[in-house]
Formats: structure tokens, sequence, C-alpha cells
């Protein structure tokens, strides 16, 4: 009986678990600004990846049943596009400084994290825009080190 209960208790605690669930390309890019709140990112717990599952299928398929896409799931594009990204960002001026992290989703980039100054965001997203593949980029940054965060925060 106590190992039921155990093995309940710690199902629970799994599904509360904020992981990555569809090991979504995500890693950091910069680390200038200490004071910046990692984003959660792609993790999710267990009940908001069953209410993302059926929009990240229909999105994945969409894609290519619109011909948009040589791949069948728009998601088999998004491991290219962090290795591509990856090297795009070393070293860009748009990244310094700053404290940025980022994500590919289906296609979609998101940067998310702090910069020092304005525009910052606009040429961070004009840099991953202009990778082949991605579809949209987002840059979800705070300037300065005062104000709300644009983004979920890992805590």
């Amino acid at each position: 009986m106590n190992a039921l209960l155990l093995a309940l208790l710690l199902a629970g605690a799994a599904d509360d678990a904020v992981l990555n669930r569809f090991n979504d390309p995500f890693e950091a890019v910069s680390s200038d600004i200490g004071d910046c709140p990692e984003p959660r990112g792609p993790r999710v717990t267990a009940a908001e990846a069953r209410v993302q599952a059926h929009h990240r299928a229909e999105r994945g398929t969409t894609c290519w049943l619109q011909g948009e896409c040589s791949e069948p799931n728009a998601f088999r594009y998004d491991a290219g596009i962090a290795a591509a990204l990856r090297e795009r960002l070393r070293g860009a001026a748009a990244t310094k400084p700053s404290s940025l992290w980022f994500t590919v989703q289906g296609r979609v980039v998101y940067l998310e994290g702090c910069v020092e100054r304005t525009g910052q965001g606009a040429e961070l997203e004009a840099l991953a825009r202009g990778l082949p593949n991605v579809q949209q980029a987002l840059a979800l940054v705070r300037v300065g080190r005062q104000g709300a965060l644009p983004y979920r925060r890992l805590d």
C-alpha cells in the first residue's frame, strides 16, 4: 500500500515538473547581464504538453500539406535551424551586451533574455529571419536592467 501511494505521489510530481518534453532546441547564447533571469523556454508541465500536443501535430503537418515545407513535419527543421543560428549569433554585434537564450519550435525562433540597447531585439530577429527555413523570429527581450520581463521565467 505504501509503495502504491509513493508511486502515485511521484507520478504527480513528474507531471508538475517543468521539462523540455518535446526536445525543442534550447540553449544559452550569451551571459553578459548577470541579473537576467533564465527563461522557461520550451519547458512545460505534463498538462501543458498535453494541451500543446494537438497544436504541434497540426502545425507540423499543415506546413507540408500546404506545400510550404519539403519535410512532412515543420519540427524536423528545428535542429538544423538551431545549428545555423548558433553560428550566426556567435560573435554577432547584436548579442553585445546581452544575456540571451534561444528556442526553435516548428521553424519559429524565439530569442529571450535581456539586452542593453533599444533596437537590439530587431537586430536579433533580422539575424534569425535571414536563415534558411526560418518562418518567423521573435525577440522577447527586456531592454536594460529594470522593468517587466516579456517572457516566462524558469523559476
